[in-house]
């Protein structure tokens, strides 16, 4: 596949490009070309991505980095089996977790919540990191949606990083699953108050928040034109209808901590269990 000229290899991670020192020179250089094509296409262009990493795993399959990039390009085109199977060799290859709550997000996309739910109740998730701790929660959340437990979803959510005023990464999101949750559950009026929440968090716009926010209101945004009999010239001009927002309640804190679900039937430490099922999107 074409790389553009302007692409080094030199744009990547400092620990990825250590990685890649194990391999001759151009050799690491092909392959830090193509990751550098993943990591720039995989929110735009998730299939253009997918391609490069297929050139990345071509050349250096033994590298963990090249493993888990190939991962992450599989599981934004929705090829969760793939996806599954490229994290579980480069945790064989590292050792470490931190890829933990996304492969249990893959079980969800291939069907199986109650395998997620599993994940979240592993050993595993103690050794995580905030983020990834929080990343867990909410992917438990998504898989006890999946299983029509709305109760649960939004008790799942609850935790002490809900309820923090501090903005972290992962605070936009959180909010966001928690008020996505209240409001299938009916909870009309909670569910804005943490819409707004969300949409104060949301920085960098990682979610539709305002959105949602906007919906609940009742604010609807026309576009009508007005003609200018003058000069047959037209102006966009846009009109905002906007119904009295209804009342927000008070959401109580709470610290709930994810439990296993079955310790009979949680994931092997290996990761070595065979991967079936059709592929899916995500929920929640």
């Amino acid at each position: 596949m074409p790389i553009p000229d302007d692409v080094t290899g030199e744009e990547i991670d400092k620990d990825v490009r250590q990685e890649l020192q194990s391999l001759p020179k151009g050799l690491a250089e092909d392959v830090a070309r193509n990751l550098v094509m993943v990591a720039r296409l995989i929110d735009e262009d998730p299939e253009g991505a997918y391609g490069y990493s297929r050139v990345a795993l071509r050349l250096a399959s033994r590298v963990a980095a090249v493993r888990e990039a190939a991962g992450f390009a599989a599981y934004a085109s929705q090829k969760y089996s793939e996806a599954l199977a490229e994290f579980r060799a480069a945790r064989r290859m590292t050792g470490s977790v931190d890829l933990w709550p996304v492969m249990a997000d893959c079980e969800r996309g291939l069907g199986r919540p109650e395998k997620a739910l599993d994940m979240a109740g592993a050993p595993e998730v103690q050794k995580l990191d905030k983020a990834g701790q929080v990343e867990m929660r909410l992917v438990a959340a998504g898989a006890r949606r999946d299983l029509d437990q709305l109760d649960a979803a939004i008790v799942t959510l609850q935790s002490p990083e809900l309820a923090s005023n501090s903005v972290q990464p992962w605070t936009a999101r959180l909010r966001y699953a928690y008020a996505d949750a209240l409001l299938a559950a009916g909870r009309e009026g909670e569910a804005r108050e943490w819409f707004a929440k969300a949409v104060e968090s949301d920085k960098d716009g990682s979610t539709d928040a305002s959105d949602r926010l906007a919906e609940l209101d009742g604010v609807e945004f026309v576009d009508a034109l007005v003609e200018d009999d003058s000069d047959g010239d037209s102006d966009g001009v846009v009109e905002v209808v906007n119904s009295e927002a209804p009342e927000a309640k008070s959401v109580p804190d709470a610290d709930v901590e994810l439990e296993p679900e079955s310790a009979e039937d949680s994931v092997d430490d290996d990761g070595e269990d065979d991967v079936d099922g059709d592929e899916g999107d995500l929920k929640g």
